[in-house]
């Protein structure tokens, strides 16, 4: 049974359209225990599941938090980028908003000695130390730094393997799951009624394809675990 103040949640859910699924040819076997209904053939997901799995993947993040853990923050997709820079950038957090680099996790020490390669060309040209060089060397210095950060701004803070990953799609995110599954680390992912909830510890079972649903959630996650 849900409390008052879950109750208010659903209210406030289903205004942002987070209930809303896929047609059922497209639901995957694993998630059929969590449709609540249907509407103009598309599956709704349940209310209690969607507020209950939202509140255990809180309570999870909350802890790891305020424990000092580091969370890496992944959406790619145009739908997800705004709200996970801003969230991650908020508490601080790395995040991947453009693509997944394969072995981020995995081949961390190389996916480091690339970051901090990043760094170092960003400080020396901060610190004007490039401008030693004839000038279509600096350009093609420029043009490394602006490809390096598309792929590395947002990990500068990924200073080791992370605690958790949080992650918008898992199928969109298939590599960044199975990387975290490899390794143990626990993943927090947004899932919607054509994914398979069991490679997610901790799955938040909403709408992942819409802005206002993905924004909702995120937003919200951000209240609960500051």
């Amino acid at each position: 049974m849900l409390n008052i103040e879950d109750k208010d949640k659903v209210v406030e859910m289903a205004q942002f359209g987070i209930f809303y699924g896929h047609k059922k040819t497209k639901t995957h076997p694993k998630m059929k225990n969590f449709i609540g209904g249907r509407r103009n053939e598309v599956e709704l997901i349940d209310p209690e599941a969607t507020v209950q799995s939202f509140n255990k993947a809180a309570a999870f993040l909350k802890e790891k938090i305020q424990n000092g853990g580091l969370i890496l923050f992944v959406g790619t997709q145009a739908p997800a980028k705004e709200a996970i820079k801003s969230v991650a950038e908020d508490l601080k957090m790395p995040f991947v908003d453009f693509r997944w680099l394969g072995g981020t996790m995995t081949n961390f020490s190389i996916i480091k000695k690339r970051l901090d390669h990043y760094e170092s060309l960003k400080a020396k040209r901060e610190a004007g130390e490039l401008s030693k060089y004839t000038k279509k060397e600096q350009t093609q210095f420029s043009k490394e730094i602006g490809k390096l950060s598309r792929n590395f701004e947002g990990l500068k803070n990924l200073v080791r393997l992370p605690d958790a990953v949080f992650l918008v799609d898992s199928v969109i995110h298939k590599t960044a799951v199975a990387e975290a599954n490899k390794l143990g680390i626990p993943l927090v992912a947004l899932i919607d009624t054509d994914d398979n909830p069991e490679p997610i510890q901790y799955p938040i079972l909403c709408n992942d394809h819409a802005k206002s649903s993905i924004s909702w959630i995120i937003s919200a996650l951000k209240e609960e675990v500051k």
